[in-house]
């Protein structure tokens, strides 16, 4: 799959998440076989640019290409400010956030809540595409409410104005991540188009990553909660799309040395304070996506590793902990 200049590795992408897909999950993501890694939403405001939160938001050290960095707002002069500022500091890839049922974000009019505004949208892209000279995309849903679903003519607007790549979950603003998300307006929207279109929501295993390509059309599927705790799961899909067999769940070795790699980058990137509570959430998914028998002994352990201060302890009791409670047992596929 190409955007732009870009020749992606693979057709598994990992979605953009608020406080998840910093850079060192990114970089995990990427190692486990993402062909394209987006970040964090990043504001378009200007005053929020030298806050720490945006400037952590926005280091892309030791990434593989091709960079991507998704901006939010509702200005389009000020979108196009932010597209230039990220391309200033190494964004290849421009992603346009109209996708985020969040209602911090929809209160602002921000994110999917842009989807009730058809000539702002057209705005807002035409002057971010015309404001760098890289691939610009978009992320979006399939529309505001039940009654309005129209991502089709939102789809229209962004290939007419220039968006080289569409992603798209299948929910509307208002079903947030409420129950099951629907491929039907995907591959009606894939019909319509010219340009690449990536299918996202509840796509949570190989198997269902080819069903859903399969029945939409989609170039490519795009992985958010289901990477969580289980980062393998884009060379599982990988594997699957290439094979159609289904890839064996990892060693405990493994799962030991992915987490050792991902907390210590977490304590490296956020220093020791942060990284050790941003890791919490981190080993509660791994937790999770594990088969254990002893579902007290998970609640006890989760309960003190929570109550952990210090990145040493907390990097050797969970390595120790996911050793002895995952041996001789398989992880969760």
């Amino acid at each position: 799959m190409q955007i732009g200049p870009h020749s992606l590795s693979s057709p598994v992408f990992l979605a953009p998440m608020a406080g998840v897909t910093d850079r060192p999950f990114r970089q995990l993501c990427h190692e486990m076989g993402a062909g394209l890694v987006v970040s964090e939403m990043v504001t378009s405001e200007p005053r929020l640019w030298n806050s720490r939160k945006t400037r952590l938001r926005m280091d892309h050290q030791g990434e593989t290409g091709p960079i991507s960095v998704q901006i939010a707002g509702t200005e389009p002069e000020k979108m196009a400010e932010a597209a230039r500022f990220n391309v200033e500091n190494g964004a290849q890839i421009i992603d346009i956030n109209m996708g985020c049922p969040a209602k911090k974000v929809c209160n602002v009019a921000a994110g999917s809540a842009l989807m009730k505004d058809e000539k702002l949208i057209a705005k807002i892209i035409k002057a971010v595409v015309e404001s760098v000279d890289i691939p610009v995309t978009l992320k979006m849903r399939t529309g505001w409410d039940h009654d309005n679903r129209n991502a089709p003519t939102i789809a229209h607007i962004a290939e007419d104005n220039g968006i080289q790549m569409l992603s798209m979950h299948g929910r509307t603003r208002v079903d947030a991540y409420k129950g099951d998300a629907e491929y039907d307006v995907i591959a009606q929207v894939k019909q319509l188009i010219n340009i690449p279109l990536v299918a996202n929501g509840d796509i949570n295993s190989a198997q269902k990553a080819q069903q859903v390509m399969d029945y939409t059309g989609a170039d490519a599927v795009m992985i958010g909660r289901a990477a969580q705790g289980k980062p393998w799961i884009f060379r599982e899909i990988n594997h699957y799309l290439e094979t159609g067999k289904i890839l064996a769940p990892p060693s405990q070795q493994e799962v030991s040395r992915i987490l050792q790699t991902h907390l210590t980058n977490l304590y490296d990137f956020y220093g020791e304070f942060q990284g050790v509570r941003i890791a919490r959430k981190h080993i509660g998914w791994y937790c999770k996506s594990h088969q254990l028998e002893n579902e007290e002994q998970l609640r006890t352990f989760r309960k003190h590793i929570n109550r952990v201060e210090n990145a040493q302890q907390q990097l050797e009791e969970v390595t120790a902990f996911f050793k002895l409670k995952t041996k001789n047992r398989p992880i969760a596929a």
